[in-house]
């Protein structure tokens, strides 16, 4: 009937033929995801936690920029809100989350920031 020679010519290798080709498929999935974290997710993660911090630390006195664009001078703190000074007598109160950093950092252009 059928000889063993004509099984082996069909079927590939004798010992089932995938041996170590699932890892290599996997390898450049994998590679990419190494490449994403660190590229995008990382330094994501690094700036949020910043944020996160600044936010966190904020007391009276400092001058701030929210994400709206209000500079002013944080005039009292609660657990969720901020009041700031915008102009002499002018008090506004934002969230917390909608203060995007500090008042210095704003006015210095990215290409004259110290390295």
């Amino acid at each position: 009937m059928f000889t063993t020679g004509v099984a082996y010519a069909l079927g590939g290798s004798p010992g089932g033929g995938t041996g170590g080709g699932g890892l290599m498929g996997l390898l450049p999935i994998l590679l990419m995801f190494v490449i994403f974290y660190f590229l995008l997710i990382r330094p994501q993660q690094k700036q949020a936690s910043k944020q996160r911090d600044f936010i966190k630390n904020l007391k009276v006195g400092d001058r701030v920029v929210t994400s709206g664009g209000l500079h002013g001078e944080v005039k009292g703190l609660t657990e969720t809100t901020i009041t700031l000074e915008i102009a002499d007598k002018v008090r506004v109160k934002v969230t917390r989350s909608a203060v995007s950093g500090s008042s210095q950092d704003a006015a210095v252009p990215e290409a004259q920031k110290p390295a």
